[in-house]
């Protein structure tokens, strides 16, 4: 169990850790928190070198001390200078409030790699110079060996928390970059140098230090318990630091990577994540964030598809596929189409007939999906209908004869337009027709023709629907009650009577 004390210090060091200046400032603000690296680092490697010193010693000390300032009231201004002149081009694009052109993204990424690299150089001469003052003073020769050996490894730490804290820093700067010239390819300086940086950090360094502490030949008895603890209490703190920074870069993103993935599953496609990792998280993230896009635009297409084709035409087509062909189905056809179009065009006008049209499609779409069945097209002012296509229904016949009364009552309520209405059922082929490249699913035969002329019946009949006595007999749940005989006609086209049946 993890104290609250514990829980609450991490909360707190997490937050410290996420502060990311983004504005015209992040520049000067991440160089300035480089000097400040540069500065712990050398107070670190001053003391670590006083304490592993003997009295022998002492002679020397104040020449490299002070030779050690000199070199860092001289270095760190020349440093600093160098990296604002190296990050010239970033700064110039935050204080325009533009995005970046691709090569100044390209150098903005570079900042946390740009700025290890100084501060490794300002180390390093510091290194040749401190040893080599320290070999002149000192008594023995080899104590210079020691100092630069030190001021080597503690450059080396320095520049690797330098690169874990700047990367950390310029979170809000990189997401800018990335956001116009988002990640490809294979990028350097992922993961694994990540946590091969953090070794180093926290292994390599300080036990190679340790080491070299007991193999000195400038101090042959060995460093005392004073110097082994110093070293130690460091190696503990700057590992800390460094693996508290990597894994912030890496849990953090991965966090928020699951959160989007889980909203996506859910069926929320504007889930997304912000991409502001130049490697491979980077990548991931951006990867996220385009299967997030392609699916809802398949989403968006298959919403389209399915308003044009109906939603269960749209469901087969796309769990088996588009291609020419079909089947013959048991099926009632349901045919609807308004009486005296023409002459109310010209009373309304085009627009308003159109919405006219509209408002009375929406009657005839509600009432034929509420019985399970297929709006299979409009035809101008009619519309064709089918039950028992593209999917079996228990009972097509029963649910065209209840869709046309309801048609027929809401039609009657709105009193905007007059209909007639046409149901008959029978075998019929239901498939595909067209060609490879422009397909559209159909129902043909004798029950679509049949409606189509009961339909003309209709347009004269007082309950303005007529069905066939076929589809009345076949219809089932006591739907038939609704239904009483009327006229027995030769149909144009058919060549033999069919008897009608018309609301009771």
């Amino acid at each position: 169990m993890i104290p609250a004390s514990a829980r609450t210090a991490a909360r707190r060091a997490d937050d410290v850790l996420a502060w990311a200046p983004s504005g015209r400032i992040a520049v000067p603000l991440i160089v300035a928190l480089v000097v400040v690296a540069d500065l712990v680092g050398a107070g670190t490697v001053t003391l670590l070198l006083l304490g592993v010193s003997d009295g022998a010693d002492d002679a020397g000390r104040g020449p490299v001390l002070l030779t050690a300032l000199a070199y860092l009231v001289v270095a760190l201004p020349l440093a600093t200078l160098a990296g604002l002149r190296r990050q010239r081009a970033t700064t110039a694009w935050l204080v325009a409030g533009r995005d970046p052109t691709p090569a100044e993204a390209a150098r903005a990424l570079r900042l946390p790699v740009d700025t290890a690299l100084i501060a490794a150089v300002v180390w390093l001469l510091g290194a040749v110079l401190a040893g080599a003052v320290a070999a002149v003073t000192f008594p023995e020769p080899l104590v210079g060996l020691r100092v630069g050996v030190a001021a080597l490894f503690g450059g080396a730490v320095t520049a690797g928390v330098v690169y874990l804290l700047v990367a950390r820093a310029a979170r809000g700067l990189t997401t800018r970059a990335l956001a116009a010239h988002p990640p490809a390819g294979r990028l350097a300086l992922g993961v694994r140098p990540r946590l091969l940086l953090t070794w180093g950090l926290t292994s390599a360094v300080p036990l190679l230090g340790v080491v070299l502490l007991f193999v000195d030949p400038s101090n042959p008895g060995g460093p005392g318990r004073t110097a082994v603890v110093f070293l130690a209490v460091v190696a503990v703190l700057v590992g800390g630091l460094a693996t508290l920074l990597t894994a912030r870069a890496v849990g953090q993103p991965l966090r928020d990577l699951r959160q989007a993935v889980q909203r996506v599953g859910a069926g929320d496609y504007t889930a997304g994540v912000t991409v502001d990792d130049a490697g491979e998280i980077g990548l991931l993230q951006e990867g996220v964030n385009t299967m997030a896009a392609g699916l809802a635009e398949r989403e968006r297409l298959r919403d389209l598809f399915g308003r044009h084709v109906g939603t269960t035409v749209a469901a087969r087509a796309l769990a088996e596929g588009a291609s020419l062909g079909g089947e013959v189905r048991p099926v009632a056809a349901l045919f609807v189409d308004v009486v005296g179009s023409t002459s109310l065009v010209r009373r309304t006008g085009p627009e308003a007939m159109v919405g006219l049209l509209n408002r009375f499609f929406a009657v005839v779409v509600d009432a034929v999906e509420a019985e399970g069945g297929l709006v299979d097209k409009f035809e101008g002012d009619a519309a064709l209908c089918v039950f028992g296509a593209p999917t079996a229904h228990p009972d097509p016949s029963g649910a065209a004869l209840r869709a046309a009364r309801r048609i027929c009552d809401d039609v009657g309520r709105a009193g905007e337009v007059d209909v007639g209405v046409g149901v008959a059922c029978g075998p019929a082929w239901a498939g595909q027709v067209g060609t490879a490249s422009r397909l559209e699913y159909t129902v043909i035969g004798d029950p679509v023709n049949e409606a189509a002329r009961l339909t003309e019946l209709a347009k004269e009949h007082p309950g303005r629907a007529v069905a066939s006595e076929a589809a009345v007999r076949a219809a089932g749940g006591g739907e038939a009650a609704n239904w009483v005989p009327d006229a027995e006609v030769e149909l144009r086209g058919r060549g033999e009577p069919t008897r009608t049946y018309v609301r009771a």
